[in-house]
């Protein structure tokens, strides 16, 4: 049987594995977040999410993200927001990325506005997988550099290949 701290390295180790980029669009990359507010950035996300996934519905996915946050904020502070959600329909993991540069408040655990979202979306029944991906954006994030690197990124381009470089030095 497994400890629960081998299973945790376990989850960690998978979580390396995972490729994020693979399952990053450039359609869903936001550079510049029109939004003001949780819930606008929640639909704007959403929609470029539904772009390259047009199996998907924005209101569904909107109600879905919102669902979550009533039972907690996902801005984990340092200036970051991880939305995140499942859908029964969904076939694999989607994720979306937006920016704003002059912050939003996301009701965030320190208090401070988010700059850096990542929307991420799993199917119905996937536990692991989800966790998995919300284990290595939490290890990307960690680092500041990385974040400030996000931060300056000049387009939608520029952010997909600074996270799938980050891929692969994990």
């Amino acid at each position: 049987m497994a400890t629960s701290g081998s299973l945790s390295q376990k989850l960690v180790d998978q979580a390396e594995a995972m490729k994020l980029a693979e399952h990053l669009q450039p359609t869903s990359i936001v550079p510049s977040l029109q939004a003001t507010t949780k819930r606008g950035v929640l639909e704007e996300l959403a929609a470029a999410i539904v772009q390259g996934h047009t199996h998907l519905n924005k209101d569904e996915v909107v109600a879905v993200l919102l669902e979550r946050e009533k039972l907690g904020t996902t801005g984990i502070g340092d200036h970051i927001a991880i939305p995140h959600g499942k859908l029964p329909h969904l076939d694999r993991l989607v994720l979306g990325f937006g920016r704003s540069l002059p912050g939003i408040n996301f009701e965030s655990m320190d208090g401070k506005p988010a700059h850096l979202f990542f929307l991420l979306l799993a199917p119905e029944n996937s536990i692991g997988l989800h966790l998995k991906a919300l284990a290595k954006l939490s290890k990307l994030l960690k680092d500041s550099g990385f974040r400030q690197q996000l931060m300056e990124a000049p387009d939608a381009q520029a952010v997909l290949q600074l996270i799938a470089a980050a891929d692969k030095e994990l």
